[in-house]
């Protein structure tokens, strides 16, 4: 019997062992780097009512200043970056045409919690407000487009270099985790550019770009 019991036991520990050695493996998968998951996910509601806001006070100033009446961009920074808050908003038929991801500015730092925006030379972050699309070129991320902001918080982007271009690290659709940052750029996905290209390179009048939160 006390063999029995003793072989009994011993078979116990090595199971519960054998338990703990799993766990402790499958906790070692998970990367540190791994993208973080988005702490909300914002009503769409909500951004709804705040895109029809926007296009209504752009259609006043695409009119006065002389900017392409018929399709403006817009971009929603309190929406998470897995979800879509690019949009392509048709001002005449006042309905959205396209969405897709954008990144953000990091503020230069190697991973940036939440939110932070600034005007100033060398920051690397994303400057709230209007833009109008300027020229394209291409440069070191490719065919890109240049920006010149338009109000006092955005006034340095054409000297600071932030230009709207395309890199392969942005999804092509929603995401559930957070995506890459960039240094101050408006950056979206390589097939979301392909269509920015038939709506700005077709446009007669400069395109209007609207970043806002």
């Amino acid at each position: 019997m006390k063999i029995v019991r003793l072989l009994f036991l011993t078979g116990l520990a090595l199971v519960v062992l054998a338990w703990f050695s799993h766990s402790n493996s499958r906790n070692k998968l998970i990367a540190p780097d791994t993208p973080k998951k988005e702490n909300t996910r914002p009503a769409t509601s909500n951004s709804s009512k705040k895109l029809e806001q926007k296009a209504e006070a752009a259609k006043l100033f695409v009119h006065r200043k002389g900017f392409n009446e018929n399709t403006c961009l817009f971009i929603d920074m309190s929406l998470p970056s897995g979800q879509n808050r690019f949009f392509i908003y048709d001002l005449f038929k006042d309905t959205l045409q396209s969405s897709g991801l954008v990144a953000h500015g990091n503020c230069f730092e190697y991973w940036l919690e939440g939110r932070r925006y600034s005007n100033a030379m060398g920051s690397g972050c994303t400057s709230l407000g209007k833009y109008k699309i300027g020229n394209s070129y291409t440069g070191k991320f490719g065919y890109s487009y240049k920006l010149i902001g338009l109000d006092s918080s955005n006034s340095n982007a054409f000297e600071r270099t932030v230009v709207l271009h395309a890199h392969s690290c942005i999804p092509e659709t929603e995401v559930d985790t957070e995506i890459c940052q960039s240094n101050g750029c408006p950056t979206v996905s390589p097939n979301l550019l392909s269509v920015l290209k038939k709506i700005i390179n077709t446009s007669t009048k400069p395109v209007l770009l609207w970043i806002y939160e």
